[in-house]
């Protein structure tokens, strides 16, 4: 059988009313620039009747496969493993809440087709809520400062791949997983275009901003080492600003005899500089604590069943 023109990966959690809608629109939009698609829905453990859906979808249209996952393992291990499955010359890569507009699809591949690997949608109106904006910005901000890249924060995983770029992110096996940061990892030729992003119809984002928050940390400690030099600066700093203020006691006691108030002082040396050991051992058991997850080579994730062969 020959391969399909077009793979879009969904991965799909607590979202039955979207599905119907996502498909019809989807099969629309394809169908206009190329009928040998796939459509790739990867349940990710949601607890409702999301597979039920997907398995109908299947049945009445070969072209959407269904893949669920034994659990929750979270939207980045879903998307790859609709990457693993996908066999499109094009990848599309999209969320199925419907925010991410199918018909935007032209517009990414109209652009692609001018020579791009990779052509991603910026929102240039972002139609979430206040505390999804801004636990974002947050996000990109620190994540950018950390690793010293410039990212922009109206930019989601939603975007259309080259197989080539794909190829390269399935071989990146690590397990703390971002789609979005592994495609700039690898190169290639890469655009971003604006593109018209929908209000949510129904329920409402998992990603608030404590998962923001921790998937912010989880991500700056997986990819990048500026903590542990931020630590190593903080410890300098502070023995130079200790070895000056001893130099200042020195001279106060000998040359203008004046007492120095000893206990005050020392306790507060000691609780903030424990502090400060505590959080740099903290730190370094976290990366050790990665390393050790690696190490272990689990699967990313383990499939349950899906709808095809």
């Amino acid at each position: 059988m020959k391969n399909p023109y077009f793979s879009v990966i969904i991965p799909v959690y607590k979202c039955p009313w979207t599905l119907h809608e996502l498909y019809q629109r989807l099969k629309n939009t394809l169908s206009s620039i190329n009928k040998n698609f796939e459509i790739i829905m990867v349940d990710d453990g949601s607890p409702l009747n999301d597979w039920e859906i997907i398995k109908e979808l299947a049945k009445k249209d070969k072209r959407v496969k269904g893949i669920k996952l034994s659990r929750n393992f979270g939207q980045h291990y879903a998307i790859t493993a609709g990457l693993d499955f996908a066999k499109g010359q094009w990848i599309v890569v999209m969320d199925c809440d419907l925010q991410d507009q199918p018909e935007e699809i032209i517009k990414l591949y109209n652009k692609a087709m001018e020579g791009y690997d990779i052509v991603v949608g910026r929102r240039a109106e972002r139609k979430d809520g206040i505390v999804k904006r801004l636990s974002s910005k947050v996000f990109w901000k620190v994540y950018s400062y950390f690793t010293e890249t410039k990212i922009d924060g109206r930019i989601s995983n939603f975007g259309i791949y080259s197989t080539n770029v794909i190829q390269s992110i399935k071989k990146l096996r690590e397990h703390t997983r971002s789609f979005g940061l592994f495609a700039l990892w690898v190169g290639f030729k890469r655009i971003e275009i604006d593109i018209e992003h929908a209000k949510r119809k129904t329920g409402k984002s998992s990603y608030n901003f404590k998962r923001m928050f921790n998937l912010a940390i989880d991500s700056i400690l997986s990819y990048s080492q500026k903590p542990l030099i931020l630590f190593i600066n903080i410890g300098i700093l502070i023995s130079v600003i200790s070895f000056i203020f001893s130099i200042f006691l020195i001279i106060q006691h000998y040359l203008l005899s004046i007492p120095v108030a000893g206990w005050t002082s020392i306790m507060v040396s000691i609780y903030f500089l424990s502090g400060v050991i505590i959080t740099c051992i903290g730190v370094v058991g976290v990366y050790v604590g990665k390393v050790y997850n690696e190490v272990k080579n689990r699967p990313l994730y383990v499939v349950e069943s899906v709808t095809f062969k």
